[in-house]
C-alpha cells in the first residue's frame, strides 16, 4: 500500500446523502476476485442518468452517510481504481470507512457547511499528516483515529501493521507453555 501524505487536485462533487455500497458498486459486478478494473462500474445505474458526469479527481465530496448497507470491499476498490484518493463527507458507514483505510483510501469527515463549502471551491488539498483540508484559502480540521492515521502515513496494511509486532510475535512463540501433544512436527 502506498503512504497517504497530501492529495491534491480536483473535486468531484456527488451531492448525494445515503448513498450505499449498492449504489457505489452493484451487485453483477462482484465476481471478480482482483481487487482492480472495477472502476469502470462505479455508480454504474448513475452513470446511465442523462447529464451524469463524474470527474476522475483525486478528491470526491458527497453527502452524509456514505457507503452505508453491505460490507462489501468492492465499493472501496472501484472509487479507488477510478482515481479517488480521497472521500470527503459529513459521515460514513463504519465498515465502509474501515473498509477505505485498509487500502489507502482517505475517508474524511467533517461538518456539513465544510463540506457544502469544499464542493463549491473545485480544487482542494487534504493534508493528512496535519489532518486539515484546505480550499479557497480555508483550511478545515479532521479527526482520525491515531492507529489508522500511522497505518496510511506509513503505507501500512493489515499485514504490515502485524509484521511491525514480528519481534514480540515470535517471543511469544518461544516463551509460550506447550501443554500436549506437538501438532506442527512432521
Amino acid at each position: 500500500m502506498e503512504p497517504v501524505t497530501v492529495i491534491s487536485g480536483g473535486v468531484s462533487v456527488l451531492d448525494r446523502s445515503d448513498i450505499d455500497t449498492d449504489q457505489i458498486m452493484p451487485k453483477q459486478f462482484l465476481k471478480r476476485v482482483e481487487r482492480t478494473g472495477f472502476g469502470e462500474f462505479l455508480f454504474f445505474d448513475w452513470a446511465k442518468e442523462p447529464g451524469w458526469h463524474l470527474p476522475r479527481n483525486p478528491i470526491l465530496v458527497t453527502g452524509r452517510n456514505f457507503g452505508s448497507g453491505s460490507s462489501r470491499e468492492h465499493a472501496p476498490w472501484g472509487l479507488q481504481d477510478y482515481g479517488f484518493r480521497a472521500i470527503v463527507a459529513p459521515s460514513f458507514a463504519d465498515i465502509f470507512f474501515s473498509n477505505c483505510t485498509k487500502i489507502g483510501l482517505l475517508p474524511v469527515v467533517l461538518e456539513e457547511d465544510e463540506v457544502q463549502a469544499l464542493m463549491a471551491a473545485g480544487e482542494a488539498v487534504v493534508d493528512l499528516e496535519r489532518k486539515v483540508v484546505e480550499a479557497s484559502g480555508v483550511e478545515f480540521s479532521f479527526e482520525i483515529h491515531p492507529a489508522t492515521h500511522h497505518r496510511l502515513l506509513n503505507g501500512l496494511d493489515d499485514i504490515a501493521v502485524t509484521l511491525e509486532e514480528a519481534d514480540a510475535l515470535e517471543r511469544y512463540e518461544r516463551e509460550r507453555e506447550r501443554p500436549g501433544p506437538v501438532t506442527t512436527a512432521l
